[in-house]
């Protein structure tokens, strides 16, 4: 079979959900017994959004490879259970950066470089490339941005090349928004219409249309829309709004979105999808059996996007536990001793989150002192981690000026300082510690007993670390290093034995839970922080 491929455009507005849309349709194909991957195409001038400010553009997700990727890519992974790569996130900034490349080395032979076709053929390239790689079934390219966007008229340009090219091969999917006028009791159609009409005028003819709705749309609205944008009327696929993300891929198959996608790819659609599984996690999430509330301790919790994969990786726990966990964001910025306290007060975990530069770091820290001395579950993720170490070294060993070298490069005791291999990088973009290493876990630890093994590997987005000159001296005074790299010794996992539950790793966990396979380190945190709770309250 002919790799097939599904481009998912967008218009009206942003954030209208394409990533979940295309994640939740990549899930129907799958649970059908067909092997799927998406990739996210960005029309921003960034190489990547390695260099981004969380307020720009929320989590940065890190893959196996080390690649710096759009938030999406995350909600394909959790979806679908597999791995995406640097040829699943592709910017404006990488394709330009390819093609200038090439002419630089005289690949085009002299000739003017332009948009087309040079511009549009690195992004055919890059589409088909994922395709032909690993022989996917199905390709699922997410547009960024929104139909009439000039960074986007390069990609439509594309998608209308490759549906000439492919045929019966590529089907475009058009997400937009039906809005409710409340003044007039009616949900309004035109945004639809004008859409479509901008992606007719760059001459890609959408075969499915999918209308985001507040309320349900009735059969001669979706009439309407089908003779007004010249598509079936089976091929409007109504889009309510969801409690949660996870219930989506079930509404599409009850919308046929599936089987409408699969007739235009002319797939057999005899074989219903199994959905045993995911149903089984849905009713889990949504019955726990009690509500524990976890504290989520970091300098952008205004934000929540910015933890995106922390968030649904106790989403994927708490239903591992039959919990519901309320997870409270805790700006570190107004966290101090006088009033850590009144703030931590009611929890039953304490999470210490990663991030970058010194601002709300002496709150973090503070919070891993209460965690610790307070005996509550404590777990702390890259940052999380090293202001655990910094807490331990000032508040144990009596270190009081210890610090972090990225805070304080006057500090005499550098508990955690730059990596060797960081020291002579001066580019910004890229040239962190990324993607997945080995970490080996000693026997006998909390570490062991969670992961069940003692070979791991885990993703890592970090430049400093934990400077092992203090390392004999932290263990003699009870914090361990029960999580190494094999290669170059590099602390992974710090923990404290007498503890309840405190554990850190160097690396980070929430990159690897999926919702049919749950990250063992959140899993034994929230089961930790229920114990904690049914304590408490006994």
């Amino acid at each position: 079979m002919n790799t097939k491929y599904i481009f998912v455009t967008g218009g009206v507005t942003s954030s209208l959900g394409k990533g979940i849309i295309a994640a939740s349709l990549a899930k129907l194909l799958q649970s059908r017994g067909l092997s799927v991957t998406i990739q996210k195409l960005d029309p921003y001038i960034n190489i990547d959004p390695d260099t981004l400010n969380p307020y720009e553009h929320g989590e940065c997700y890190v893959t196996v490879d080390g690649a710096v990727t759009d938030l999406d890519l995350g909600h394909y992974e959790r979806f679908l259970g597999v791995e995406t790569s640097q040829a699943n996130n592709i910017t404006t900034g990488r394709i330009y950066q390819n093609v200038i490349n090439k002419e630089r080395r005289g690949d085009y032979l002299g000739k003017t470089v332009q948009i087309i076709p040079h511009i549009t053929d690195e992004i055919k390239r890059n589409i088909v490339a994922l395709g032909s790689t690993k022989k996917y079934d199905i390709v699922i390219t997410e547009i960024g941005g929104t139909v009439g966007d000039i960074e986007s008229l390069p990609y439509i340009e594309a998608v209308r090349q490759l549906k000439w090219e492919l045929g019966d091969d590529c089907v475009c999917i058009h997400l937009t928004y039906v809005p409710y006028v409340a003044a007039a009791g009616e949900l309004k159609t035109k945004p639809t219409q004008h859409s479509v009409k901008h992606l007719l005028q760059n001459g890609v003819q959408p075969d499915v249309l999918v209308l985001r709705t507040e309320h349900p749309l009735n059969d001669g609205m979706k009439a309407k829309v089908a003779l007004f944008c010249n598509v079936a009327k089976d091929s409007v696929i109504e889009c309510m709004d969801a409690p949660t993300i996870y219930e989506v891929p079930l509404m599409m198959h009850e919308e046929e979105l599936d089987m409408v996608v699969m007739r235009h790819l002319h797939l057999d659609t005899s074989k219903e999808p199994d959905l045993a599984e995911w149903k089984c996690f849905l009713a889990r999430f949504k019955n726990p059996k009690k509500t524990i509330k976890i504290a989520l301790v970091g300098k952008y919790v205004e934000l929540p996007d910015a933890y995106k994969s922390i968030s649904e990786s106790f989403v994927h726990a708490g239903a591992a536990n039959e919990v519901k966990v309320d997870l409270q964001y805790i700006q570190s910025e107004n966290v101090d001793e006088s009033n850590v306290a009144e703030k931590l007060a009611g929890m039953s975990g304490i999470l210490v989150a990663p991030g970058f530069g010194g601002r709300g770091i002496e709150g973090k820290i503070t919070a891993v002192k209460y965690a610790r001395e307070n005996n509550i579950p404590f777990f702390g993720i890259c940052l999380g981690m090293q202001c655990a170490v910094i807490e331990f070294a000032r508040d144990v060993l009596g270190y009081t000026d210890a610090n972090s070298a990225e805070m304080d490069t006057k500090t005499p005791h550098k508990v955690v300082d730059l990596m060797e291999s960081q020291k002579n990088i001066t580019g910004m973009g890229g040239t962190m510690r990324l993607g997945a290493y080995p970490c080996e876990i000693k026997p006998g630890t909390l570490a062991e007993r969670v992961y069940g093994t003692t070979h791991i590997s885990e993703r890592h987005r970090h430049r400093y670390e934990f400077n092992n000159d203090y390392l004999a001296e932290f263990e003699a005074n009870g914090m361990i290093a029960s999580g190494m790299n094999p290669d170059n010794h590099l602390v992974e996992i710090v923990e404290i034995p007498s503890h309840r539950f405190f554990i850190a790793g160097q690396f980070h966990p929430e990159l690897q839970s999926t919702v049919l396979k749950p990250h063992k380190l959140f899993t034994a945190f929230v089961a930790a922080a229920k114990a904690f709770s049914e304590e408490v309250n006994e």
